[in-house]
């Protein structure tokens, strides 16, 4: 999808060179262009036709840097000056690979293939030079101490793991390194699930049990990056009957949201989604 978006960008007038970089809390546009102005007019468009919405209801929740202002937000994303976890490297690895797709895609040209290479080689010597993320922790650590703080011993409770990408993995790593033994994970590849369940001693379920395992477990974290809500009230609220009163626990790392926000209306379930993680992470720092 990230490819197909890069080269429907490159057909927009006025654009030259693009690479996205699309990660669990960002989506980043970076654009050569003919000129300024009709630059930010066809990105604006690109946006607007791609995710179905109008430029006037997303727009004032964009930021826009131009020349040397883009070039240093660049640098910052690839060292995780700008991240939610300040120093993290997983937002490097994302960049480096947001580029070679570029490259393979054809979407770019002599000025990106030199900056993005610079703003790599920047970054990997900020990490191996100073102490930026000696004490970076991932969102996934983040979801996983939250939960600690509201269940303490998390060894009893059974945590449902919804999907098996990265951040997924990172949760369920970060789990048994905190005492859980009972780990399922729900993924839409069964495979991926089985794969990952299999390294950690857990269970895998298919996505069509998810209901089923809703009913059963008392911790949920969710990174799918699906494109609509994947867990909704109206599946919760079914799931309840079988729950017995029982809380809840949700959080919801993904972005978009996997987790519809009416979940929090339902009085047994404790629903979380990135920004509350932020009191985790700076006291990491």
């Amino acid at each position: 999808e990230l490819a197909s978006a890069m080269k429907t960008l490159s057909g927009q007038k006025s654009i030259l060179e693009n690479i996205i970089v699309s990660t669990c809390n960002r989506t980043e546009i970076y654009a050569v262009v003919d000129q300024l102005h009709t630059g930010r007019y066809y990105v604006k468009a690109f946006l607007a036709e791609w995710f179905g919405i109008d430029k006037e209801e997303f727009s004032p929740y964009l930021t826009i840097y131009e020349n040397d202002g883009a070039i240093e937000h660049l640098y910052r994303v690839a060292c995780g000056l700008d991240s939610m976890v300040i120093g993290e490297t997983q937002i490097l690895g994302q960049v480096r690979s947001s580029f070679l797709l570029a490259q393979e895609e054809e979407t770019i040209g002599t000025v990106f293939n030199q900056l993005f290479k610079q703003a790599v080689t920047l970054a990997k010597k900020a990490h191996h030079e100073t102490e930026i993320g000696a004490n970076a922790v991932s969102v996934s650590y983040a979801a996983v101490e939250l939960a600690k703080k509201i269940f303490g011993d998390l060894s009893s409770k059974h945590v449902l793991i919804l999907g098996a990408g990265k951040m997924g993995q990172l949760a369920v790593q970060n789990l048994y390194g905190s005492g859980a033994k009972k780990v399922t994970v729900v993924n839409r590849t069964f495979e991926k699930a089985q794969e990952l369940a299999n390294r950690f001693s857990g269970e895998a379920k298919p996505f069509a049990d998810l209901q089923h395992a809703l009913s059963e477990a008392d911790i949920l974290i969710s990174s799918t990056g699906a494109n609509d809500y994947v867990v909704t009230k109206q599946m919760m609220s079914e799931a309840e009957r079988t729950r017995k009163g029982r809380p809840l626990f949700m959080v919801d790392i993904a972005v978009p949201r996997d987790l519809d926000p009416e979940l929090d209306e339902l009085e047994t379930v404790f629903l979380y989604d990135i920004d509350d993680l932020n009191g985790i992470v700076e006291s990491n720092l």
